[in-house]
């Protein structure tokens, strides 16, 4: 299993566990209640996060083609973001980092809840 860490600033190499917030957020912040709504029966109810380099299409005929050593050219360019979907819905983009030599991926854009519900559309 691959373990993916969010951090919000520049890649460091005392990152601790390399999970962050996003900057001029505190712990404490995130977790409060909005409008009288206790979050905290939510808290522990776990969510798919998946990140997305790109995709493509091909025949069976080309998928069984592949092995080892095979390129699959995807629909974006090495510089674009990658998608962030929690539980197939994407909330935000980032940009891939390392932190002690592991792969993280620093958030760059939050997707605004008028544009996710457009999306729905």
């Amino acid at each position: 299993m691959t373990k993916i860490a969010i951090e919000s600033g520049p890649a460091q190499a005392d990152a601790g566990e390399g999970i962050g917030t996003l900057p001029g957020a505190s712990e404490n912040a995130a977790l409060a209640p909005q409008d009288g709504i206790d979050l905290d029966v939510i808290m522990d109810v776990p969510v798919t996060l998946a990140m997305e380099f790109g995709r493509t299409q091909m025949s069976i005929k080309n998928l069984l083609r592949l092995n080892q050593g095979s390129i699959v050219e995807l629909d974006r360019l090495a510089a674009d973001p990658l998608d962030i979907f929690v539980n197939g819905t994407l909330v935000a983009r980032g940009e891939v980092v390392v932190i002690n030599q592991k792969f993280g991926i620093r958030l760059t854009d939050i997707i605004s809840l008028s544009e996710r519900v457009k999306r729905l559309a």
